[in-house]
């Protein structure tokens, strides 16, 4: 399948206006190019592959992304909100959550929400 999921993606998180208005650090594909700017989001295509098959073809495709939410301090107090905009951008896009955990990374003093989505291709 050639259908490229991230463009997709960073297409439904960027039309989000309060999405965009929260994440002042914006949007990053794997690497954050400013590691002090927050909160900012880092996602990640975690696994691409053929789903099932008929007749020796591939008919779906299986892709996850992991939605990481970075928030320092003084910038935690809107990672709530921030989840519950990536979560409707991801549902609307046909995402489904099937796992979310707040991490605190101690080594450099940030706020980490993991998010992750899994979506069928036909």
């Amino acid at each position: 399948m050639s259908f490229d999921a991230k463009t997709e993606l960073l297409a439904g998180l960027k039309a989000n206006s309060t999405l965009v208005s929260l994440c002042t650090g914006g949007f990053h594909n794997r690497k954050a190019p400013d590691v002090n700017a927050f909160p900012r989001i880092v996602y990640t295509e975690i696994n691409n592959a053929d789903d099932s098959f008929a007749d020796n073809q591939v008919i779906t495709s299986e892709v996850r992304f992991q939605i990481s939410i970075f928030t320092n301090e003084s910038t935690v107090s809107k990672e709530t909100p921030i989840a519950k905009e990536v979560d409707k951008v991801m549902k609307s896009l046909g995402y489904s959550r099937y796992s979310s955990v707040d991490l605190y990374e101690e080594d450099v003093n940030v706020y980490h929400k993991a998010m992750r989505y899994q979506k069928i291709f036909f």
